[in-house]
């Protein structure tokens, strides 16, 4: 699909009909390819690489225009997925002409910004900016789902919530990677600026998107490391009280291991022969104090030959 905008008064507008000098493309049709390849001067390996999710963010010139492929955070409902993932998008800026790219979701170019929009340059420098704030909204919410996982999964048995934490480690690397790599897309812009005639507004608004994406970046990198620890920590935790309870149904195994012994013993004729001369009100009754003697003797010695043991070890 294919929309045209007009930039007049410092504002981004739909404009009517193809007299627009920023065409935005979404899941662009065959047709709408070959437009975008004459129009742009790119070939199809360009094209491609705006239009796949695993492309590496890079800056490419050539000619007269400056091909950008830009990696940004999916949009994601929140209530019904943990996994968040990334996309890329393509700025293809020519001298009185900007051309995006996007295989979804495109970027909303007419939303309220709080300052006009000077030149086109200005426009692609804060579509940048706006996608690493993008990246940090949505690193907010992890934080905010990782803490609401961590509580449930503190009270849960299952490994519905384990799961939930896997996904949300797995979307911080996908993260961490696409913010990198950004990082170094922007580095070589800010390398090329007398080349791509930025004003000094413009390098100023770059140098923002720089330290605002390096922030974005280490903060992506924390969170990550942050959830890894308390994966490993949860994993040793389920390992720990594994093992207390192996240890428990060992203990209660041992101790009714003589108890089964004694009372089928007692179960048969052989009790009562014994006892024969003291009545059975008397007899079986002093035979489950025994038990229970027995028992909880057996008990008593195992806790405590099991702490002594345990002691030794933390030594």
């Amino acid at each position: 699909m294919l929309k045209h905008f007009a930039l007049a008064d410092g504002r981004i507008a739909e404009a009517i009909g193809d007299i627009g000098d920023v065409r935005l493309y979404s899941a662009p049709s065959d047709e709408e390819r070959a437009e975008i390849l004459r129009s742009c001067v790119i070939d199809q390996h360009a094209l491609s690489s705006a239009l796949d999710p695993e492309e590496v963010p890079r800056v490419d010139f050539e000619g007269d225009h400056t091909f950008i492929v830009w990696k940004r955070p999916c949009s994601t409902s929140f209530r019904d997925t943990v996994l968040f993932d990334v996309s890329s998008v393509g700025f293809v800026l020519q001298r009185d002409r900007l051309t995006i790219v996007a295989a979804s979701d495109p970027p909303d170019l007419e939303r309220k910004r709080t300052r006009p929009i000077r030149s086109l340059h200005d426009l692609v420098l804060r579509e940048l900016l706006e996608m690493v704030h993008h990246y940090l909204e949505h690193l907010r919410v992890i934080k905010s789902i990782a803490r609401e996982v961590q509580s449930k999964l503190n009270a849960s048995t299952g490994n519905e919530h384990l799961l939930r934490m896997f996904s949300l480690g797995e979307s911080l690397i996908y993260y961490v990677n696409a913010i990198e790599a950004n990082g170094a897309t922007l580095t070589r812009l800010r390398a090329s600026v007398e080349r791509l005639g930025f004003s000094q507004d413009d390098i100023r608004l770059l140098d923002d998107t720089i330290i605002e994406n390096t922030q974005c970046a280490r903060q992506a990198e924390i969170y990550s490391q942050v959830l890894s620890g308390l994966m490993d920590a949860r994993g040793n935790i389920i390992n720990n009280n594994m093992n207390v309870l192996l240890k428990n149904l060992t203990v209660i195994n041992v101790v009714f291991l003589p108890l089964g012994v004694l009372a089928g013993v007692g179960g048969m004729s052989e009790f009562s022969m014994m006892t024969r001369g003291v009545p059975w009100w008397i007899s079986f009754p002093l035979f489950l104090i025994a038990l229970a003697t027995i028992g909880l003797g057996t008990w008593y010695v195992l806790r405590r030959w099991l702490d002594r043991q345990l002691g030794r070890s933390r030594q």
